[in-house]
């Protein structure tokens, strides 16, 4: 097992996806629509958002908050990943764990015009009894690959770089 692979399967392990996602150590299990059903929630901001088109692609799902320092720190990198990696079939799924019901999230969403959809969590997902389980940790990032199995997870601002390797190799595989 690669470096990145050990460290990303660490990583899940601490986010407490691991056991609810499906994935284990010979790699992903298809645990795919759970992922997809748990991002059918209201979406804020300019960028249209139908979770219908994310079968397909792979997608890069961010856990977040307008109060979080680190996640306002990672916002440009998530937008250069959309902006380079978006036309080759790949999607940032930004989720709002703010409690306020988009409140804040609303109009933050709206100022910085994401090139991403922004999602409002729900008391379900915050309360971790949604396929991501329990997010122990802002920013979270756990990345999807093309049939919506959890491959990857992030807690913390990652190094792009390794975001992007990962990205790319899963673009390329079928």
């Amino acid at each position: 097992m690669s470096p990145v692979r050990r460290r990303a399967l660490a990583c899940a392990v601490a986010l407490g996806v691991l056991a609810l996602s499906g994935c284990h150590r010979n790699g992903p299990v298809d645990a795919g629509p759970a992922f997809y059903r748990a991002l059918w929630l209201p979406s804020v901001g300019p960028t249209r958002y139908d979770p219908r088109q994310l079968p397909g692609k792979v997608v890069l799902v961010s856990f977040m908050a307008t109060w979080c320092f680190p996640c306002l720190a990672d916002l440009p990198t998530l937008k250069h990943l959309q902006e380079t990696y978006g036309p080759q079939g790949f999607q940032v799924v930004a989720v709002g764990m703010d409690i306020d019901e988009g409140r804040v999230l609303g109009p933050f969403a709206d100022h910085y015009a994401f090139p991403y959809p922004v999602l409002l969590s729900d008391e379900r997902m915050r309360a971790g009894e949604s396929a991501f389980g329990r997010i122990r940790a802002l920013p979270s990032t756990v990345l999807l690959d093309k049939h919506g199995r959890a491959v990857a997870a992030w807690q913390g601002i990652e190094g792009q770089s390794d975001v992007a390797k990962a990205i790319e190799k899963l673009l390329k595989a079928d």
